[in-house]
């Protein structure tokens, strides 16, 4: 009777195995900000506060790498902050094309795509997607360009 006690313990050792600190990455596993970069920080700071909604939180010079910041969040602060960085000395700045790009692109919920989409169409912002449904009942996406060329995915829930 006692190695099927010595068993059942082992087996419940087995469960509740936490590795020691040393072996894993010390985090709390909270997604922070994005940083994409710009070309005009005005112009950028005004397309995400003015069209798309977001708040500026702050926006500070980075001496240490010639370069500016600014950080923005939805107005309910609930989402991650979008960190807009102005890199000084970059003289090429030239998306990618579709295919070759490394980062895809950031997504927006929106209430009415429609009204976002006619909003883009005044503005003169490029639209790369026409509204579309993702499947019978899933949302309706459309693609949009920030000033400088990064995707952005609209999406109206259902």
């Amino acid at each position: 009777m006692f190695p099927q006690q010595s068993s059942r313990v082992l087996t419940v050792l087995r469960l509740v195995y936490i590795p020691e600190p040393s072996t894993r990455i010390s985090v709390k596993r909270l997604f922070v900000h994005t940083s994409i970069r710009t070309s005009n920080m005005d112009k950028s700071i005004d397309f995400y506060t003015r069209l798309m909604g977001l708040s500026l939180l702050s926006r500070r010079e980075i001496p240490q790498n010639n370069a500016e910041i600014a950080f923005l969040q939805d107005r309910e602060g609930k989402g991650a902050k979008l960190e807009l960085t102005l890199y000084r000395k970059q003289r090429k700045f030239t998306q990618a094309d579709y295919e070759d790009r490394v980062f895809d692109h950031l997504a927006f919920e929106v209430k009415n795509i429609a009204e976002t989409i006619a909003l883009a169409r005044k503005e003169k912002i490029a639209i790369t997607d026409e509204p579309f449904r993702l499947g019978p009942n899933g949302p309706l996406i459309a693609f949009i360009e920030d000033p400088d060329g990064t995707l952005i995915e609209l999406i109206e829930q259902k």
